[in-house]
């Protein structure tokens, strides 16, 4: 423990996602010795953050206007739907480049144990934007694991009435990875995906 307000820098560090109290304890003693420029810089950086960042009115992706960057691009067809749990996985699916489309941020996923059901995303909006909207594929791109897929089936179930044609992200052995190392869900993902090879 230590005193005052650097305990306090490592209490507050501590409380952000994926530090502990270690990392909380080297951020905050990296602070005290870096520069007092380059600290003013980041306290600006959050303050600008918390200041001009907002979710995007259509699709949920952080935005600094009304509208993402994303949803404002006439050159998007209008006609797909990417269903992601946050505003990361938009720029996950973005780098590939061979996504065309728009997106929805559900803003997480299904999670019983942490007390997070469907009404605590933002799927009502997204069952408004398809009522409005001339979509004809969902494609559901929440992340493969326990919580993502009950959040995909969820969403299967609920659109099926509405006769889009409703995808899911393949899924199975990564790129240079061993068969011996792969798990039985993945692999049983990978067969369940397989494809004709075009010769």
């Amino acid at each position: 423990m230590y005193e005052g307000v650097v305990q306090d820098l490592i209490d507050e560090l501590g409380r952000l996602p994926g530090v502990g109290p270690k990392s909380a304890q080297r951020i905050a003693f990296h602070l005290l010795q870096a520069d007092s420029l380059d600290v003013s810089r980041l306290v600006n950086a959050l303050v600008q953050v918390k200041e001009k960042v907002r979710f995007c009115s259509i699709c949920g992706n952080v935005a600094e206007a009304e509208q993402c960057r994303i949803c404002s691009d006439p050159r998007r067809d209008l006609t797909y739907i990417c269903v992601v749990e946050e505003p990361k996985d938009v720029v996950a699916v973005e780098r590939t480049r061979e996504f065309r489309g728009r997106y929805h941020v559900l803003g997480g996923a299904i999670s019983p144990i942490e007390g997070v059901g469907p009404d605590d995303l933002r799927i009502k909006e997204l069952l408004t934007r398809l009522a409005d909207a001339d979509v004809s594929e969902v494609i559901i791109a929440t992340d493969p694991n326990l919580e993502g897929e009950a959040t995909a089936t969820y969403l299967a179930r609920l659109l099926r009435p509405l006769n889009l044609k409703v995808t899911r992200l393949a899924s199975g052995l990564p790129v240079g990875g061993d068969l011996e190392y792969a798990d039985e869900v993945t692999l049983g993902r990978a067969f369940e995906g397989r494809r004709v090879l075009d010769v």
